[in-house]
């Protein structure tokens, strides 16, 4: 089986400030708001390196977002930022009408996704902005696993036209994928080969399916693991490639079950190949506070939630 290595636990935050950085040196056309969370979405950088490129809106998410779109009109490339749960849910409204319907040319930024936000709690933690920007129509949403994925996805959607949502999170995780990677929007990666059962993950799950198969391989389960970053839109012929050897999956995502990752497969294999399916996520509740690790152990998003899964699904087929 492959073998990935932890390159060292880095915040996935850090990926985006860092990427936005290098896009402050290369593209004049970028441009950073931010709702008075600078130094949490690690925007300080660009910020000193091109102040005349940055605006600083307050606590005011709405406000950003429509400076955002109409920043677009003059040919800049924003770059919004605050927590997820600020980016989507405070700003629903001013994100369907000023971005996606106007199909304005935004990159909205999330840090602080899902319960791993920790210790602030289930008001500041969010596990239904996937499902919340996947259902806007021309919206791609993006759930990178690493720091290295999130810094190149960061840089990428600058050449990409029109609204992305890009998610990503506070915890140090681990950091496992190339440094030197081109992210490719819509494009799922194929991380390991098997033959019994296919796990696709997003986020920070994606190490933790990685992990699981370790443990499955020494069970004599030999499982496919696929990362898919980009969830809208969706790579399906990776998952249908996949699963039509397996005739398994199991789906894992830090998000609710409800309107996630694992929602969209199960649309494409009920289209395409109905097999059986287990989802890991949350089961439609909201957070609590706790350190991120406690959390992810009482909501069952980790590698021993997805071995269960895995035995389970098997004995579906």
């Amino acid at each position: 089986m492959t073998e990935y290595i932890n390159q060292g636990s880095k915040d996935t935050r850090s990926g985006f400030g860092d990427g936005l950085t290098e896009l402050g040196r290369t593209n004049p056309n970028v441009v950073a708001l931010c709702a008075d969370l600078i130094g949490s979405l690690k925007m300080n950088k660009f910020i000193k390196e091109n102040p005349e490129r940055f605006f600083q809106v307050g606590i005011a998410e709405a406000n950003m977002i429509g400076i955002a779109a109409g920043l677009t009109i003059g040919g800049k490339i924003p770059f919004t930022g605050t927590f997820a749960n600020f980016s989507t849910g405070r700003v629903y409204d001013q994100i369907r009408q000023s971005i996606a319907y106007s199909d304005k040319n935004v990159k909205i930024c999330a840090s602080h996704a899902g319960i791993t936000l920790g210790e602030d709690g289930a008001t500041h933690q969010i596990l239904e902005d996937i499902g919340l920007m996947k259902m806007l129509p021309g919206m791609t949403v993006i759930n990178t696993c690493d720091y290295n994925q999130t810094k190149a996805a960061t840089i990428a959607i600058a050449e990409f036209d029109g609204p992305v949502y890009l998610r990503f999170g506070r915890p140090s995780v681990a950091n496992f994928t190339a440094l030197d990677q081109k992210f490719e929007v819509g494009k799922g990666i194929l991380l390991q080969e098997g033959k019994d059962v296919t796990i696709v993950a997003t986020g920070h799950l994606v190490w933790e399916a990685l992990e699981a198969a370790k443990i499955l391989h020494e069970q004599g389960i030999s499982a496919e693991v696929i990362n898919i970053h980009t969830i809208k839109p969706l790579d399906e012929d990776i998952i249908l490639k996949s699963v039509a050897k397996t005739e398994s999956i199991v789906t894992a995502e830090e998000h609710n079950y409800l309107g996630g990752l694992g929602e969209s497969i199960a649309g494409v294999l009920a289209l395409n190949h109905p097999i059986p399916q287990e989802f890991v996520a949350t089961k439609d509740t909201f957070g609590e506070s706790g350190t991120p690790a406690q959390l992810m152990d009482k909501y069952g998003l980790n590698k021993d939630a997805v071995v269960s899964a895995v035995k389970k699904v098997i004995k579906r087929k």
